[in-house]
């Protein structure tokens, strides 16, 4: 094994980007290859809004995955300033996947998310991903590999993959590894994300905010913490106060549902998500404020960090 900052003959290290459509299963397939979840997932697109760093171990390599927003053609001042920040982060990776899903034709979107790629970072290596293998027979798999390939052009590697079933995980980390530069180990090996506790707890309330709504309304959410500290009522517990933002009063309404019922399981799942991810016994106050048309806000977008 190579110690933290030294590098051993052989061993490989290098970051790699994920990209493609949104709601490819770039998050799932990021979760997968960590060994634990570390990216929400959600059924509606644009799930991911900042770029998440995972850590992959092997004896011969570490990988640092970036799994980033999908690239798409905005509709609002977000939208163009998660373009930017995948952009940027397409020039500081080694090597970039391309994520197709099996169950879906290769169209001009994907043509042109390939395109975007080869501008903003034209001397880095990309390779090709077929996901979500497990929802088509084996001859639909072949096909989508083939046209992949033929997308992608010349030597490109391509690997199919299932991350719901783990299947196909091992070789896709092979495959990346033997594609990264010889180098040092850039993280200890129990490291799983550089992304602070802080921002993985908004992300669980955003993920269970988002669960089971319809597809008009997710793009509305952010979330912040506003407040953690020990409990002054409850030893041992956490309390976290967390504001959930929307842009407009009816979709505060979708959220805390019939007799706040919906509001009631919000807070219910993601405190427990929140427990697990930090192993202590949590109070979670979370409110829902209307903040208007926070997505074209330039003051709205720098106060939730965007």
């Amino acid at each position: 094994m190579t110690e933290l900052g030294f590098t051993e003959d052989g061993f490989r290290s290098g970051f790699v980007s994920f990209v493609g459509r949104p709601n490819t299963g770039k998050s799932t397939l990021t979760n997968a290859l960590v060994g634990e979840k570390i990216a929400i997932t959600a059924n509606q697109p644009e799930t991911t809004r900042h770029p998440i760093r995972g850590l992959v171990h092997r004896d011969n390599a570490q990988i640092i995955v970036v799994d980033t927003p999908g690239l798409h053609r905005p509709r609002t001042l977000l939208g163009e300033r998660l373009n930017e920040m995948v952009k940027e982060t397409y020039s500081d990776v080694d090597l970039i996947c391309l994520v197709i899903p099996a169950d879906e034709k290769i169209g001009p979107g994907d043509r042109w998310i390939l395109d975007a790629v080869r501008q903003a970072a034209p001397k880095t290596t990309v390779m090709g991903v077929v996901t979500k293998i497990d929802k088509v027979k084996r001859d639909e798999v072949g096909a989508q590999l083939m046209a992949l390939h033929e997308l992608l052009g010349g030597e490109c590697e391509v690997v199919p993959v299932s991350a719901k079933e783990s299947e196909q995980i091992d070789v896709l980390v092979d495959v990346m590894a033997a594609q990264l530069p010889e180098g040092p180990k850039y993280y200890p090996d129990d490291h799983i994300t550089d992304d602070d506790t802080e921002k993985r707890m908004s992300e669980l309330i955003r993920e269970a905010a988002l669960s089971g709504l319809k597809e008009e309304l997710p793009h509305s959410v952010a979330v912040e913490i506003d407040e953690i500290l020990p409990s002054e009522e409850r030893e041992g517990v956490l309390d976290i106060h967390a504001v959930i933002y929307v842009e407009r009063p009816g979709q505060k309404t979708i959220l805390m549902g019939k007799d706040n019922r919906r509001m009631g399981r919000i807070i219910h799942n993601s405190r427990q998500e929140i427990m697990k991810l930090i192993g202590q016994k949590v109070f979670l106050d979370l409110r829902i404020k209307v903040l208007k048309d926070w997505q074209s806000d330039p003051k709205a977008l720098g106060r939730l960090g965007f």
